[in-house]
């Protein structure tokens, strides 16, 4: 090749993963055999193609034009393949047993046809694309029942309309990521659920079932309410059988599931039929650090989402510094990025050090940990990769007949009629009782150190005068707050927020902050109470003094999020929710020296 072939390449590449576009073909194949040895450095886009594409040929993982490597390859390889990135198996060694013998794994995947299939939907398509590597054979079940009998979460008049929509919606993720379809059979749930056999075995269950099990096994799944519906308690009863009438050795989904899973290892053999062996995902969090759910608009992304929704629902995704434990950003290059692309590229100017390439998600975790890597680097960067997999199924849906589709399988609700009456001021609709639920509470410090497995985060003892004794808070001022100013210090804390795990050691509570960002540098510093304050008293919102705080804030419903936003420190360096003083019996909660700041 000439220099000038090499350029045109390189810039050809610059906004492609292949030469086709998304999806590797023989083109890159014959163009990558005819290429030299030795490729200028300078050309960064050849040199991760060419990277990708070694890789591809040493795992024999050759997708869409080349044949599937699974007849010659080692029940050792094998199974790495669909274990990997796995947090559970369930039945390993009969797993074992059917890969040694030499016959392909039968496993299927099933998911309800309810809200729209958000980005979350990738973790499940990387795995079936390891599946089918593996050499198993898939079948995907678009569970239209269960939709209906999840509390009618889909309407029954919509069933066939929603899952013709996530048929055409997962062929397009599948085909994004290079999976062959050729590979997989597709299946509607009520294409034999609804059989005379099947029937019977529905009735056969429900003689050997308790109301007990059966709640027990939909507990994470079903959708909880007080007054449950019969239907909820068929549903996994239902899921426990279609292992049989699929006639598969496995069923994978989300450790979410487990339940159902272990449900069905004891209904199944009840009814005389064999029990199945089960693969479980871990739970990816979504962009507010909870699961990703379709129910939860912050929480996920579209797979239509144009790429500026896109960035800008990352823009307002959690991604704390050096937090690893708890971020959606993070969670989604292990479980998306680094098995589609085996590679991860930051976007960043040159200013901060240049794009940097990563190949191995440990040290791209180790980076982000020690806040070598910042979140808005990640957040942009993890923006370019999902639009670069949202870019094909979007374009797939340009067609007028699924634009239609997508408008009947999923209506606009009409718009309430207002009614006619007088408003009340604004103050009184933003005086939902929201930041009267914070139990924020004066601490003293009593000992500050070191994470011992992480530079990042420091280890604060904090008494808080309750009886149980001193709390365990974690926080990621390392950088910010020097060690020492910390020792002996009264503080702010948000106290009901849900302990988390934060690299091993569970953090019971959160040191409330000051913080001012610009593009090259943040100052932060510790709110404090006013010098007569005593440890254990209550801080407040103003017109919130007589609520009681909850005793733990519930995660989905996103309550410290919510108030976290109208948190500000005033010109007069006075701490504020909205326009009104964060207060103690004493006086109002201050930052010494930062003002126009927010709180964190």
């Amino acid at each position: 090749m000439t220099n000038i072939d090499f350029e045109e390449l390189d810039n050809k590449l610059s906004t492609n993963s292949y030469l086709g576009g998304f999806t590797c073909s023989q083109a890159d194949f014959e163009t990558f055999d005819s290429l030299p040895s030795s490729i200028p450095d300078h050309l960064a886009h050849v040199q991760r193609w060419k990277r990708h594409l070694q890789q591809v040929k040493k795992e024999g993982d050759i997708i869409a034009s080349k044949k599937m490597p699974s007849e010659d390859m080692s029940f050792e390889k094998k199974k790495e393949l669909i274990g990997r990135n796995l947090q559970e198996i369930i039945g390993e060694e009969r797993m074992n047993e059917i890969l040694k013998s030499g016959k392909d794994l039968k496993l299927y995947w099933g998911t309800a046809t309810t809200g729209r299939p958000h980005i979350a939907y990738f973790v499940a398509m990387s795995k079936i694309g390891d599946f089918l590597k593996a050499g198993c054979e898939v079948t995907i079940l678009f569970a239209d029942l269960h939709a209906y009998l999840d509390n009618m979460k889909a309407p029954w008049e919509l069933l066939a309309l929603r899952s013709k929509y996530y048929e055409h919606v997962i062929k397009a993720m599948l085909r994004s990521i290079g999976v062959p379809l050729e590979k997989l059979r597709f299946v509607q749930g009520t294409d034999y659920q609804l059989s005379r056999e099947y029937t019977l075995d529905v009735y056969r269950l429900s003689s050997v079932v308790t109301e007990h099990d059966a709640k027990k096994a939909g507990a994470e799944v079903v959708k909880q309410v007080d007054h449950p519906l019969l239907s909820g308690l068929l549903y996994p009863g239902l899921q426990a059988l279609d292992e049989e009438y699929l006639k598969v050795d496995a069923q994978f989904g989300g450790v979410d599931q487990r339940k159902i899973f272990t449900f069905a290892e004891k209904a199944l053999p009840a009814l005389g039929y064999t029990k199945r062996i089960h693969l479980m995902n871990p739970m990816v969090p979504g962009l507010t650090g909870t699961k990703m759910s379709s129910s939860e608009e912050d929480s996920k992304i579209d797979l239509l989402d144009e790429p500026n929704l896109v960035k800008k629902k990352l823009k307002k995704a959690f991604c704390e510094p050096g937090n690893i434990e708890n971020n959606g950003v993070l969670a989604f290059t292990k479980h998306v990025v680094f098995p589609i692309f085996a590679e991860f590229e930051v976007l960043r100017s040159d200013e901060f050090g240049g794009n940097k390439m990563y190949t191995d998600y440990d040290q791209l975790e180790k980076d982000y940990g020690d806040e070598a890597l910042h979140p808005g680097d990640l957040k942009n960067s993890v923006a370019a990769v999902i639009n670069k997999l949202l870019g094909p199924i979007i374009q797939t849906f340009q067609s007028p007949e699924l634009k239609k589709l997508k408008e009947d399988a999923y209506p606009t609700a009409p718009k309430a009629k207002a009614a006619k009456k007088k408003q009340p001021p604004q103050a009184a609709v933003d005086n939902e009782p929201i930041a009267g639920k914070l139990d924020m509470r004066v601490g003293k410090i009593l000992k500050a150190e070191k994470h011992p497995d992480a530079d990042s985060l420091y280890l604060e003892t904090i008494d808080f005068g309750e009886e149980k004794g001193p709390r365990t808070v974690v926080s990621g001022l390392s950088g910010f707050v020097a060690l020492e100013s910390m020792q002996g210090k009264m503080v702010v804390c948000l106290c009901n927020l849900k302990p988390q795990k934060m690299r091993g050691i569970e953090s019971q509570a959160m040191v409330l902050c000051s913080s001012i960002r610009t593009e090259t540098n943040r100052t932060v510093e510790l709110l404090e109470p006013p010098v007569d304050c005593q440890i254990g008293d209550k801080v407040f919102v103003e017109s919130f003094a007589n609520q009681t705080p909850e005793v733990r804030l519930n995660p989905k419903k996103k309550v410290w999020e919510k108030v976290q936003v109208d948190l500000k420190v005033t010109n007069d360096g006075i701490a504020c929710w909205q326009d009104q003083k964060l207060m103690t019996s004493n006086g109002p909660i201050t930052s010494p020296n930062l003002r126009d700041a927010s709180i964190s």
